[in-house]
């Protein structure tokens, strides 16, 4: 076995080790320390991959696992978006210690050991399971909160996820039987049984692009409609998208931001590989053209739903809405979107880290996620148990920069990041996509641009109503002789471990669109170029 598989291995098995350990452990107090010891270490086991060991895979000796250029850049992602919010866990859990945490560890940590599986499965059947694995892992983390809400969440993300990843098995049969059908065709000694025989089939995406012209076009065209619609399901693409705002409303913080930043991105990279063998094969076009109309419904959908969506975390979702919609644009484009696509994967997952972490102590903070005063009955908005809800009638989230400073600012920083506002990472990777876009193709750049804008508006409402202005005032208290054992509890604010993790996202999110580090610049070249190499 080789150095790097074995490396690839142990970053893969190690938070499952340690997520055992975390079902066994009876301390619901020190439990969730189990995270960043976790994450930090996957992390140098990362970075230690991605330096000692070369990211492009050796033709000559296919393997199950190994790194490729754009599994290198979305292994790196979610190693570094889990470290933060481990970080901020240990904070958030200690602030719920009235709640059983080890199911929550558990998942946590073997959602990542998952996304790593999917990152460096360089076989269609185990990059599915991969992906099909994260759904089940992920669905206990949905339900933390344990009201009826947050079940009926689970429940819509368990069906709709598994009717997608369904499609997406369907489509890797197709993939398989694209290779195996020029043989049953024409006959294994008119081909060459050495190359094209069913026993030397494969369903490894090496083997698949090595043979990308002997594969069955017709086949390969119907295994992409499918694995487009199945993986595009688990980016959360519109119309597949029905799930996402209720799973990313009623989950924790740290929840939506892995899904958005995390499995979201893991779905995209399979389908990112799967078109690549399509392209190789000369049967891509229909699969180019579902991407970017598919991309340009996901974006109207959410700059639809962002003007009258009234609870700050379900607007959260449709922003990720938008957002896979921009990546399945720079895919479906192609060529120097390409570049800009995989960028922006990066800025996005680290955005959607700041947003959904400061979004949830702004929600610990008020007992609320809803802003808009016009809705105050909506069935979103239920307080988390264990969350500090004053008293009486409900009280919608205002002035949270003066309630909550540092969270406050940054969901408003994180907002400006994540509609493409200079100097922030997500601006230059928007500029290139919508740079190729008018290149090539002006209405759809035009039609980015306009629904962009749309995007911005209807957010903004929500975000500045979040932000601005004067806070609710601090409910009555109790008076008499009980006053003291009736109080409410000290209010929430913000701290190291809850605060730091987000601010620290939030500046790495600045540098990187001020000065694009020379190594993420060549890793992100490396993987668009191979992507686009010639056989």
């Amino acid at each position: 076995m080789s150095g790097p598989t074995v490396l690839v291995l142990l970053t893969i098995a190690l938070p499952l080790v340690i997520a055992g350990a975390a079902l066994l452990l009876r301390d619901n107090a020190r439990r969730p320390r189990l995270l960043p010891l976790a994450a930090g270490a996957h992390l140098a086991l990362t970075l230690a991959l991605l330096i000692l060991f070369p990211t492009t895979p050796d033709p000559s000796s296919p393997s199950a696992l190994g790194l490729d250029p754009p599994g290198a850049i979305v292994l790196l992602l979610v190693s570094v978006l889990f470290f933060f919010a481990a970080i901020y866990g240990v904070g958030y859990l200690r602030a719920r210690h009235d709640r059983d945490n080890r199911l929550f560890v558990a998942c946590t940590l073997a959602v990542l050991a998952l996304l790593t599986l999917v990152a460096t499965a360089r076989h269609v059947g185990l990059a599915w399971v991969a992906v099909e694995s994260t759904t089940l892992a992920g669905a206990p983390l949905i339900y933390f909160n344990r009201n009826p809400r947050s079940l009926e969440a689970t429940w819509r993300y368990l069906v709709v996820g598994s009717i997608g990843i369904a499609l997406a098995l369907l489509g890797s049969f197709f993939l398989g039987y694209a290779a195996l059908a020029p043989a049953a065709d024409l006959g294994a000694h008119a081909v060459g049984a050495h190359d094209l025989g069913p026993a030397h089939a494969s369903l490894l995406y090496d083997d698949l692009l090595a043979r990308a012209d002997t594969l069955s076009i017709p086949w390969l065209e119907a295994s992409m409609v499918l694995l487009v619609i199945g993986y595009g399901t688990k980016m959360g693409l519109a119309p597949m998208h029905t799930w996402k705002p209720d799973a990313y409303g009623e989950s924790p913080g740290m929840v939506g931001a892995i899904f958005a930043g995390g499995t979201a991105s893991g779905a995209f990279l399979v389908l990112l590989r799967s078109l690549q063998v399509a392209d190789r094969a000369g049967a891509g076009a229909f699969a180019h053209d579902a991407l970017i109309a598919l991309g340009l419904a996901s974006m109207a959908v959410a700059a639809a739903f962002a003007w009258r969506e009234p609870d700050l975390k379900r607007l959260l979702a449709w922003s990720s809405v938008e957002h896979m919609g921009l990546l399945a644009i720079g895919l479906g484009l192609g060529g120097a979107a390409l570049f800009g696509a995989l960028l922006h994967l990066v800025m996005n997952g680290l955005t959607k880290g700041v947003l959904f972490l400061a979004a949830a102590n702004i929600h610990r903070a008020y007992g609320t996620s809803l802003v808009s005063a016009d809705t105050a009955t909506h069935l979103g908005s239920a307080a988390s148990p264990g969350s500090p809800a004053p008293p009486g009638p409900r009280r919608l989230i205002t002035g949270a920069i003066r309630r909550l400073p540092v969270s406050g600012t940054l969901l408003l920083l994180g907002f400006l990041a994540a509609i493409g506002s200079p100097p922030f990472g997500p601006f230059v990777s928007e500029l290139w996509l919508l740079r190729a876009a008018f290149a090539d193709h002006v209405a759809v750049g035009i039609a980015m641009v306009v629904l962009l804008f749309a995007v911005f508006i209807g957010m903004g409402r929500t975000i500045l109503a979040a932000t601005q202005g004067a806070p609710p005032p601090p409910p009555d208290l109790p008076r008499g002789p009980i006053a003291e054992a009736s109080a409410p509890p000290e209010p929430f604010k913000d701290t190291w471990l809850t605060a730091g993790p987000i601010a620290a996202l939030m500046a790495l999110v600045l540098v990187l669109g001020v000065a694009l580090p020379a190594p993420l610049a060549r890793l992100v070249a490396a993987a668009s170029t191979w992507l686009q190499g010639a056989p």
